[in-house]
């Protein structure tokens, strides 16, 4: 795996990446360059679009950043493990704290659902995604997870595919160990759907709902009772530890 440069300034940039490309930059990016990360120049940052790995670029422009000159690829474009977060919506900064740190645990889509106790029914996916976008820049992730629309939880069990592993969080099910239920016999070669309930739960028709999708763990996340965006983080490590890229090279 090709070593990571975690001083050089990141940037997600919408545009075809290879050697010799010059690229116009947008008025914020040059803002961001110019005035909060004082570049100018003749400097160079790392530069990615999700598709074409990462690249060395230099900054160009006379009073301001204006444009980048690709230089080299520094990494090869990665795959993200096929887990989906699926989720009920929480309020702004909460929302924003669940999306950058689904992406940071290597989420490839996220999924907002709405259930019968959800609080939240708008969904700002613009803001989704430019969070996504954020966390991927501070990360060193190069890979950009999608951002679906929100629907409701019903119809999400309908579209979804059965061959999936759906991985139920449930804070009334039996305490057990998380990590075991998971590692005992389960694979996850056709991918993984984690979900996560609202604040208050998931309604008894839901639950029975699920219970009756095949393919379904219902998984215990310890004897206290977590918010909704740490019972993301807390699903998504022990997924990631038992079925997915935690584990190293297969």
């Amino acid at each position: 795996m090709p070593e990571l440069d975690f001083r050089a300034p990141r940037l997600f940039v919408d545009a075809l990446l290879r050697e010799g490309e010059r690229i116009a930059l947008e008025r914020n990016q040059s803002n961001y360059l110019g005035n909060v990360l004082r570049l100018s120049a003749g400097e160079s940052i790392l530069v990615f679009n999700g598709r074409d790995g990462e690249w060395q670029a230099a900054i160009e422009g006379r009073k301001r950043p204006d444009s980048l000159s690709i230089i080299a690829r520094t990494r090869p474009q990665d795959r993200l493990p096929d887990i989906a977060y699926v989720f009920a919506p929480l309020k702004h900064a909460r929302l924003d704290y669940m999306v950058q740190k689904a992406v940071e645990m290597g989420a490839a889509k996220l999924q907002p659902v709405l259930t019968r106790f959800t609080q939240v029914s708008r969904v700002n996916s613009e803001r989704m995604r430019a969070n996504v976008i954020e966390a991927a820049e501070q990360c060193g992730i190069l890979s950009l997870a999608d951002v679906a629309e929100p629907m409701p939880l019903d119809r999400f069990l309908t579209q979804r595919q059965p061959e999936r592993l759906l991985v139920f969080c449930d804070e009334a099910a039996e305490t057990t160990s998380p990590l075991q239920a998971l590692q005992n016999g389960l694979t996850a070669v056709s991918g993984i759907d984690i979900l996560i309930g609202p604040e208050g739960g998931f309604a008894e028709e839901e639950r029975a709902l699920l219970l009756r999708q095949p393919r379904t763990l219902r998984l215990s996340l310890g004897p206290r009772i977590l918010r909704a965006d740490t019972a993301g983080v807390a699903a998504l490590a022990l997924v990631q530890a038992a079925l997915g890229d935690w584990q190293g090279p297969g």
